[in-house]
């Protein structure tokens, strides 16, 4: 967006949104801290519309100017699909092998430029038309893009295997690699606590990664004292919460919020 520099705000405007949650922080893109951030839950019940309506009404700081407005869809209807395999005009035939597709569904991809990756994702568009009747232009992204690219980030130089675990309170996404090389993508839904360690040693089972040896770091919506993490350690000998001490004084965000809020906050 080219702006002259007398109207710039240097402030940046991020929404995370799914049917059930929505998050939102403004970013101040000098100091790159967190000048405010909050979350809400949508009532699955109400017209999205009219929850979205609320949340603007309750907070006038979302009709603000920003110089860049970024959108992540939470959904874990999407696809990791290599530059080498990929053909941007049959976007829906890469979904439809692990998500129910429809004629009428929209397609769209972020392409994961170090890593020559492509998320083919399905966005919401009805939350992508009401933000369009607020902001001019936005940017709008799958949520998984930032969670494997950072997980990549972080396997740099690392010779060993590691496994990354996005915990949601419905779901978890898990990203395998080693060495900026993605070895494994994949998304579960879970009810209970025995289908969350299931499907993790299911994962660990099937890569032929042994519990002993091969580490799992969490992020999100999880504590050393949550029953999700603490199954875990009794499985999987390394567990660790991602180490997200070395944001706290750049974006002046308590440690547990930088880790449940930590894909928002690197949009």
């Amino acid at each position: 967006m080219n702006q002259d520099i007398t109207q710039k705000t240097y402030k940046k405007l991020c929404f995370e949104v799914s049917y059930s949650d929505l998050s939102f922080c403004v970013i101040d893109l000098i100091s790159n801290k967190i000048i405010t951030y909050k979350s809400y839950s949508i009532n699955k019940n109400n017209v999205l519309e009219e929850e979205l309506w609320k949340i603007f009404v309750e907070n006038p700081i979302l009709d603000d100017k920003y110089d860049d407005v970024v959108v992540l869809h939470n959904s874990n209807l999407n696809t990791l699909v290599p530059s080498s395999l990929f053909d941007p005009n049959y976007l829906g035939s890469y979904l439809q092998y692990n998500s129910k597709v429809f004629e009428t569904d929209y397609f769209a991809f972020d392409y994961l430029d170090t890593y020559d990756l492509n998320n083919v994702f399905i966005p919401y568009t009805n939350i992508n038309n009401y933000l369009l009747d607020h902001y001019d232009t936005f940017d709008y992204k799958n949520c998984n893009s930032i969670f494997v690219k950072k997980a990549l980030d972080f396997s740099k130089n690392k010779d060993t295997k590691q496994v990354w675990v996005h915990f949601q309170h419905d779901r978890f996404e898990i990203t395998v690699t080693k060495n900026t090389n993605l070895l494994l993508f994949n998304t579960f839904t879970y009810n209970s606590l025995e289908d969350f360690i299931y499907f993790l040693l299911f994962t660990y089972e099937q890569l032929q990664l042994n519990p002993e040896t091969i580490p799992v770091q969490f992020l999100g919506a999880i504590s050393e004292e949550s029953d999700a993490f603490k199954i875990a350690y009794k499985y999987i000998r390394n567990c660790s919460l991602l180490d997200v001490s070395h944001l706290k004084f750049v974006l002046d965000v308590p440690e547990s919020d930088l880790l449940k809020h930590f894909i928002l906050f690197h949009s």
